[in-house]
């Protein structure tokens, strides 16, 4: 009997791996076409095979504690050219990663909540000890809704972590991360520095 529930829970284990990859595989895949779909887009099609990312890990697919924020003050937040916009604090999230306690703040865009179909977009910047080695020197993103936060808690899966498009070419106005959010461990997962292997 135990040797059999052991099999039954191995199986399980390499099922929800393999749902977890074609999963992140399809939401990748999503991401790379919507580059074409985009009329402001830095990338044409052939840029596209010099996009790179880390493997799926579900290890970084983490549960938080999430406190929303209903009096945070709204505030004009950096960008790394141009002018910044206004956002305000919406959640505070607690979780562990690495073995050790982690924060992350979530942010909405003000000027959002003037449109329907973006009012309940939200907005997750942050900064890890991947930046200006593996991954893009002014951190990346990370977008959630509303909807997504349920009973008091949020699942973050930084494999869907990708660049601003600061991160492939000048003239964009891409938001800086503020210092809260940066992370004091390497998040090894989600996508990676643009044109690892291009020759310029």
């Amino acid at each position: 009997m135990k040797y059999l529930l052991l099999v039954l829970c191995l199986f399980s284990l390499e099922s929800f791996s393999q749902d977890f990859k074609t999963q992140l595989a399809k939401h990748r895949k999503n991401y790379t076409e919507d580059f074409l779909k985009d009329k402001r887009s830095p990338l044409n099609e052939k840029d596209l095979q010099y996009l790179r990312f880390y493997e799926a890990d579900s290890n970084y697919n983490v549960k938080a504690n999430a406190t929303i924020l209903t009096d945070a003050t709204p505030f004009i937040m950096p960008v790394f050219s141009g002018s910044g916009a206004e956002y305000v604090p919406y959640a505070l999230l607690k979780f562990t990663l690495a073995g050790k306690p982690q924060e992350l703040t979530v942010y909405r865009n003000t000027s959002f909540l003037k449109r329907p179909e973006l009012a309940d977009y939200l907005f997750l910047p942050f900064t890890d000890l991947t930046n200006s080695s593996a991954t893009y020197a002014g951190g990346r993103y990370l977008d959630f809704r509303e909807g997504d936060f349920k009973s008091g808690t949020l699942f973050i899966d930084f494999n869907k972590a990708y660049n601003p498009y600061c991160a492939f070419s000048g003239g964009y106005s891409c938001p800086k991360p503020p210092d809260e959010n940066h992370l004091k461990i390497a998040i090894e997962a989600g996508e990676q520095n643009f044109a690892l292997d291009k020759k310029h």
